[in-house]
């Protein structure tokens, strides 16, 4: 039997899988628990595990992750011995989402752009996924199988291309500071910092929301068209993650394609088939051509990263019978 788990800003899902197959998983809020170790006792249940991964919403140095957006701290040799020695491996969250996407069948998927022509064997793959926050993440192949490179660049720094972007820049700056990251705006609180920028420029005042989530009720105002600043909040969002999107594609050569996957991009397919995504994927200058060739899909499967996470699990298994 393999633990696979999938550790984000605000839930944490574990799953158990049993010959490639799942068999049970469960969803754990982080603001009802302390730790990992807390949510192994309650979902495990004297399972025989073989081997363990859990894709984690930060980066992992020699085993050991801090959460970005949660005050835990999660260590691959605490995890083990709760497990009693069985073999465990941190991976960064995207890590974990960017093998789901190999694990995944086409029905998974929300095809935006079919690639030119089916891409090479062991073609270069980017994953991009707005949820809690940003994520970032390449699959390479070695020859053999492909490995996932993780990334923080969800943190760079946002890139303006319109007149309109450059006065966005300008609002966050003054919001946070000299810097001013791409998850400032692909994010769940980014689309309410969108709303912010396209309320001001507007001059309309925030409604009374019916919904709890914030984010949410904007998104679900844009999509029904009763908000004009939501609207153009959700039209910013999928033009920036299609910009992006095209550059994760040119700095890592993705004739793989790219995939989107998080929390977010599902809840919006609407706005995101609208032209603007796919626009700004390809505005690329000289390489504009060889973007339009590049496949560009959206992931529907919401435990991407669990299905991820247990391919690496097998790894282990595999690499240490």
């Amino acid at each position: 039997m393999i633990l696979a788990g999938d550790t984000g800003g605000t839930k944490t899902l574990l799953a158990l899988f049993d010959g490639g197959e799942l068999r049970r998983h469960e969803v754990f809020h982080a603001a009802d628990h302390h730790s990992v170790e807390e949510l192994l006792d309650l979902f495990v249940k004297g399972e025989t595990i073989e081997a363990a991964c859990f894709g984690v919403a930060g980066p992992v140095v020699d085993g050991t992750a801090k959460i970005t957006n949660l005050p835990w701290t999660i260590a691959a040799s605490s995890l083990s011995a709760r497990l009693r020695g069985v073999p465990v491996r941190l991976i960064n969250d995207l890590q974990a989402t960017a093998l789901g996407v190999l694990a995944l069948p086409d029905s998974a998927f929300e095809v935006l752009q079919t690639p030119a022509a089916p891409p090479a064997k062991g073609a270069t793959i980017g994953v991009i996924a707005p949820g809690t926050g940003l994520g970032e993440a390449v699959l390479a192949h070695d020859g053999k199988r492909y490995r996932p490179l993780p990334s923080e660049a969800g943190h760079a720094d946002l890139a303006p291309s319109t007149d309109e972007e450059i006065e966005l820049l300008k609002f966050l700056r003054a919001r946070h500071g000299g810097h001013v990251s791409w998850e400032r705006v692909l994010c769940g609180d980014g689309i309410g910092a969108l709303y912010d920028f396209a309320r001001t420029r507007l001059g309309t005042l925030e409604p009374a929301w019916e919904l709890a989530d914030r984010n949410a009720a904007i998104s679900g105002a844009a999509l029904a068209g009763t908000d004009p600043a939501a609207v153009r909040a959700l039209e910013l969002f999928a033009a920036l993650l299609g910009a992006e999107a095209g550059n994760l594609a040119l700095r890592a050569m993705a004739a793989g394609g790219i995939a989107i996957g998080g929390g977010i991009p599902p809840k919006v397919l609407p706005a995101l088939r609208r032209g603007a995504l796919l626009e700004r994927f390809t505005a690329k200058g000289r390489f504009a051509p060889w973007l339009k060739t590049v496949g560009l899909r959206v992931v529907l499967e919401p435990r991407a990263a669990l299905f991820g996470a247990a391919r690496e699990a097998a790894t282990l298994i595999e690499d240490h019978p």
